[in-house]
């Protein structure tokens, strides 16, 4: 199944332009698009605004920081490189937090067994926040995890 916007449910509602509010730490994020698009920007305040951006407003907001130079994002006043396994575990914590959005899980949980793909995401670290194997990887052992409701 090829997780894309624009799609038919259940692919759409697991693009990370769908609107699925959850909280990372005291930070509310209203798409998983707004939370990865904030961590091109060093300040906050402006990572907080971002946040509460969906779909395309999120991702252009973001378009045009360049991180790509040095490979540097940030989260709340704290620095991560691109390629460290501390932002692996940055990016566990925001999956894990959108998880527990019951319209997520429930979209998530109706793909059955189905194998998650996104054909349109980057395969290269350096040249995406999140590579389609950190997404799909992330789903399915978020789906794998989940007590069926």
């Amino acid at each position: 199944m090829d997780i894309k916007s624009g799609s038919s449910y259940p692919s759409s509602a697991l693009s990370n332009f769908a609107p699925h509010p959850f909280y990372m730490g005291e930070v509310l994020c209203n798409s998983m698009e707004g939370f990865l698009q904030s961590l091109k920007f060093k300040n906050p305040d402006m990572q907080i605004e971002v946040c509460k951006m969906v779909g395309r407003q999120a991702k252009d907001k973001g378009s045009n920081k360049n991180w790509k130079k040095d490979q540097t994002l940030y989260w709340q006043g704290k620095q991560y490189k691109r390629d460290n396994k501390e932002y692996q575990e940055l990016l566990d914590m925001a999956f894990k937090a959108l998880s527990e959005n019951s319209s997520f899980k429930k979209a998530l949980l109706s793909t059955g067994k189905s194998t998650l793909t996104h054909n349109a995401g980057k395969k290269k670290i350096t040249d995406t926040v999140l590579t389609k194997s950190e997404f799909c990887g992330r789903l399915t052992k978020l789906r794998d995890n989940m007590k069926r409701v």
